[in-house]
Formats: structure tokens, sequence, C-alpha cells
């Protein structure tokens, strides 16, 4: 067996006003006709016993810990207990419910470290909710960093990643407003969100040479400085230090051409300069089955990489598709770390 195959994956439960714990009693509950990797969801039990009673659903939920998961996982869902401040409205977020939306992912982050869950599985969340009652960080991946950057005492570099079937595509700079991209968009920051995704590839997806495509940041790669001159500048001597290091990476590429079937034929990870130029193509390309994956950090994470959906919550509409890919993706990577290590 592999040495992840004894642990569960750790699962949180997100917002649970929206439809994360939808779609987690549907991945449980086609967990052999979908072959549903084995998690343990961090969360509030009565608030998901609630959910199976909306949408009519009769499920077998049973409290324990990472170590009980398994045995039980075939027959009940197992959870790992968190209790919400208020009780839980499908539809409708409360803020004060933030504690234990945060608190479910500090709990996946410090056991997948110390070992019990083999990855984390993050459900959807909605950062204007956690704004309300303080929460300080731009989104999911920047608060993945800080709590492993507290409990390692090292700096780390979280990278944002898409991976669909069609396509995997890595923002540069993510949650920041387009007039401040060029001025974020530093050759060391480029740099190491490249080096970084290589490595990653290698280790946790199995690629031995990745091919790279790097986008321009302006419209044509900047038309030889006539329409910006920060891809000759900036980007482009990034990727012929990448090269002269023995990394299969070309660019800066217009990026209106990088998407066709032809091109993406040519590479395996197409690095973006900011969060709308990676992300419209892969949630066009593969909206219902592409994973957010959380490169550069201690762990392995995923999510599904859709938000909360509230105006779906407990309507039995929501679909499971892009939460049972994060959670397969997921014991997909750890399966092959575990490999590599």
């Amino acid at each position: 067996m592999s040495p992840t195959r004894d642990r569960p994956l750790a699962l949180t439960m997100g917002d649970p006003a929206g439809i994360g714990l939808d779609i987690t009693l549907d991945t449980w509950i086609n967990r052999q006709t979908w072959q549903t990797p084995p998690f343990i969801l961090i969360g509030d039990p009565a608030a998901l016993a609630q959910r199976a009673r909306f949408l009519g659903h009769d499920v077998a939920i049973r409290v324990t810990d990472c170590g009980g998961a398994l045995s039980v996982f075939q027959d009940a869902l197992p959870v790992l207990p968190l209790t919400c401040a208020t009780a839980v409205t499908p539809g409708e977020p409360d803020s004060a419910n933030a504690g234990a939306i945060t608190g479910a992912i500090e709990t996946a982050v410090r056991l997948t470290m110390d070992g019990e869950a083999s990855a984390i599985v993050t459900n959807p969340i909605a950062k204007s909710v956690l704004y309300d009652a303080g929460f300080k960080f731009p989104g999911h991946t920047e608060f993945l960093a800080d709590i492993a950057e507290r409990l390692t005492g090292d700096s780390l570099q979280p990278i944002m990643m898409l991976a669909g079937p069609k396509l995997m595509a890595v923002p540069v700079t993510i949650h920041i407003p387009l007039k401040d991209v060029p001025a974020q968009l530093t050759a060391d920051l480029i740099y190491r969100t490249c080096a970084i995704t290589v490595r990653d590839l290698k280790d946790r997806f199995g690629l031995t040479s990745p091919r790279v495509a790097v986008a321009g940041l302006n419209p044509h790669a900047g038309e030889n400085g006539a329409l910006g001159l920060e891809d000759d500048a900036v980007i482009r001597p990034v990727v012929e230090r990448l090269k002269a290091e023995g990394i299969n990476i070309t660019g800066p590429l217009p990026a209106d051409t990088m998407f066709h079937d032809r091109a993406r034929a040519t590479y395996d990870v197409a690095i973006c300069m900011y969060h709308d130029q990676a992300l419209i193509p892969a949630k066009a390309l593969g909206f219902d089955d592409s994973v957010n994956v959380t490169l550069g950090l201690p762990f392995i994470r995923t999510s599904p990489d859709h938000g909360t959906a509230f105006s779906l919550a407990g309507k039995g509409v929501a679909r499971a598709d892009s939460l049972l890919a994060a959670l397969r993706m997921a014991q997909q990577l750890a399966d092959n770390a575990a490999r590599t290590a």
C-alpha cells in the first residue's frame, strides 16, 4: 500500500452556508460509483446533518479522528468536529462562523504537517464574510502560507495553479488590482514563480522535464517595445536565465495565441502575468473539472475552482465535479510525492 493510502485526505467544510456541504455529501454518497478517495471532513457535524436533511439524504455521520476515518469511510461520513458559533442557514452566510471556517483550515494544515492526513482539500470560502470578522488575507492561498510559516519558521512563496485536463496555468501576481500588476511584476517574482512551479511539477506531478510557456504582459508580448517595455526588459531576461539553468522554457509569448489546441500541445504549464490572464482560459477550458492547486508549500493542497455559490446551497443543484477532481488530484499528488521523497 502507498504510504499515503493509510491516511485520509483532510477536507475542510468551507463556508457552511455555501455549497461546500452539499458537494461533500454528494462525493461521499457516490463514493463507490465515483471511487471517491477517503477523506475526513473538518467541520460542524450538526450543520452537515442539517444539510443532509435539507437535501433529502439519509447519510450516516460518524464523529472520529484521522486515525479512525479510513475504517468508517465506506459506512459513514467521518467528521472531525468543529462547532459553528451560530446556526447555519443555507445561502445565508454569517461572519459569526468565521472562527469555525478558519479553524477548519488551520486544523487541516496541522493534521497534514503532523502526518495524520496525506493532503488538504479545501471547500470554498467567501472572503467578504471573513473580512467582516477581521480576516486579513487576500485569499485562501495567502492564509495557508501564513499558517505554514508560523508552524515552520520558513519564509514561503505560495503559488496558485489552476489544473484541468486541458490546461495548467499559474498567475505570477494573484489578488491585486490590474493597475498594480506592472509594479509588482519583478524579475525576482517571475523567477521564483517559475522555479517553484517546475520543482513541484517534478516532485508532485511526476514530470521529468516540465515544458514551461511564459506569457507576455502586454498585447503581442510588447511588439518589440511598441506596446510596452516590460516584456523585453523584465520577462525575457528571466526566461533566458531559466533556460540557461536547464529548464525547458519559452517566452514571453503573446497571450492571445497561447491557449488554442495546437499551442497547448507544446507545453505542460502556462505561466501568466496576472490573475485573469491565467484563470479565464483555465476556467473556459475546464470549468467543472479544473482544480485549484497551491504550490510552494510544505504540504499538498487542492480545492474546487469555484466559489461558495450561496444561491445554490441546500437546493440539490450544485455540481460536485470540481470537488471530486480536487480529491482525486490531492490523492495522486500525495502518492507522487511519496514516491519521489
